[in-house]
């Protein structure tokens, strides 16, 4: 090739450089105009148990905050560019193409996000997390209403939509096990993006949706979905949580400790304004406020805490064996991959206590905080005492998972004196079988029932 021709090839690529800097470019660099530290975040706003490292945090500007002070110190101008994606799987690959310094995602997620990075020679760290369930409600299984599906049996030889590779499809896969079904065999599992199987759902192209939040309590607040599985019946913890790439992480330690200590603020503004942060997410997502709280209010399904706990470390590596079975991982070192140094270091304030059990909750309209109610009974009782057209939502645990649920869309049991909530049918049916008198009553005349 001649020199003419060299420096005509070299023109596109010149060309390039300023722009690959604008959209992210290598991540962790600085700026050669001035000086400036690019941050790049990748987060999924509408999946939002992570909030605390990506759409509430964003909007609240701690992370820029604690940038600045650290800029003040060192002398050095940081700036964070954000990168908002559906799922786990592209964060994981911009990471692993050095585009992305520190990503949030589920547990499985997590796992190829360790095993491409290693793979690839980009390892990655797990240093925080941001929501958890310790029974593993965060992910259900839906059906379109009226579709007569009232068990995970009734889906053999049906179409399920999931996204492969995902939390929610590993609580589809022992679930279906469970049941007494083979998941590779029994039914027609379509790996496809949680917005596509929501729309395929609506439009009768599969049968169920197999998803993580917040898809299923959007689906089921517009009544385009009816819960057929809780995930909280596996009793196993699920979780998504904060990972980097282990280069950035030495090299710009004092700017994951930032990044690390904003979690922690943001942290702690959802747990003291609950309200508050939903509605902001909600703004900044697109997605009903109402269906926020479900998973990250007071009582909802998810609890956040930054510690990385044991008991989630230990189901971390119990979810290694499904994806090695379904080909997606060889293997995956968790205690290599876990790093607890950086929180301990960056974050002093004590810890917070376990997630209790969670209560009823009513949100009547123009209300700043939420009202806690002790049974299912007194739920039912406050809200035939609203005045019409005054409650937002009502939310009801399950009386057996724990995991909250629109009280509007939960199955009531009335059995003697008292009321129960149930997630599903199937679980309110074995609740009757085992509670000879009990029945099943429609949640309006429930209401009208505890308010007479």
């Amino acid at each position: 090739m001649n020199t003419k021709r060299i420096a005509r090839a070299l023109v596109p690529l010149a060309l390039l450089l300023p722009l690959a800097t604008a959209c992210g470019g290598p991540a962790g660099a600085d700026d050669a105009s001035d000086g400036t530290v690019t941050v790049t975040v990748g987060y999924q706003s509408k999946t939002i148990n992570t909030v605390t490292a990506g759409t509430l945090l964003r909007s609240l500007g701690y992370f820029e905050e604690e940038l600045a002070e650290r800029g003040r110190k060192d002398g050095v101008r940081y700036r964070v560019q954000w990168q908002d994606y559906a799922t786990g799987a592209p964060i994981t690959a911009q990471m692993t193409a050095g585009k992305i310094d520190i990503g949030s995602m589920g547990d499985f997620p997590l796992l190829l996000n360790a095993a491409r990075g290693r793979q690839l020679g980009e390892p990655t760290r797990l240093v925080s997390v941001t929501g958890y369930n310790l029974r593993g409600g965060l992910n259900t299984v839906v059906t379109a209403p009226g579709s007569g599906l009232r068990t995970l049996a009734d889906l053999k030889g049906k179409r399920v939509s999931t996204s492969v590779g995902s939390a929610a499809d590993g609580t589809l896969v022992r679930a279906l096990r469970r049941a007494g079904l083979d998941p590779a065999k029994d039914v027609s599992k379509l790996n496809q993006q949680p917005s596509v199987g929501a729309s395929a759902l609506a439009g009768g192209s599969v049968d169920a949706l197999s998803q993580f939040v917040a898809w299923p309590g959007l689906l089921a607040f517009q009544g385009k979905a009816e819960a057929l599985y809780d995930g909280a019946e596996l009793d196993l913890p699920t979780f998504h949580g904060v990972t980097v790439r282990e280069e950035f992480a030495r090299e710009r330690a004092d700017v994951l400790d930032a990044f690390l200590r904003a979690q922690r603020r943001a942290t702690d503004r959802l747990r003291s304004a609950p309200v508050a942060s939903a509605e902001s997410v909600a703004k900044e997502t697109g997605l009903p406020a109402e269906v926020v709280y479900l998973y990250n209010g007071a009582q909802g399904i998810a609890t956040f805490d930054p510690a990385l706990r044991p008991e989630l470390l230990a189901a971390l590596k119990e979810d290694v064996p499904v994806l090695r079975e379904a080909g997606l991982v060889k293997d995956v070192d968790v205690d290599a991959f876990v790093d607890p140094a950086p929180l301990r270091r960056a974050v002093t304030a004590a810890g917070y206590p376990r997630a209790g059990a969670a209560k009823a909750e009513l949100w009547l309209r123009g209300r700043s905080a939420t009202r806690t109610l002790g049974t299912a009974g007194e739920l039912l009782a406050a809200v035939a005492a609203a005045r019409p057209g005054t409650v937002r939502a009502a939310y009801v645990p399950d009386a057996v998972t724990g995991t909250l649920w629109f009280a509007d869309r939960a199955v009531w049991v009335a059995d003697g004196g008292s009321w129960r909530a149930f997630v599903t049918r199937a679980a309110a049916d074995r609740w009757l079988a085992g509670h000879p008198g009990a029945r099943i009553v429609a949640y309006a005349d429930a209401v009208r029932a505890a308010g007479s």
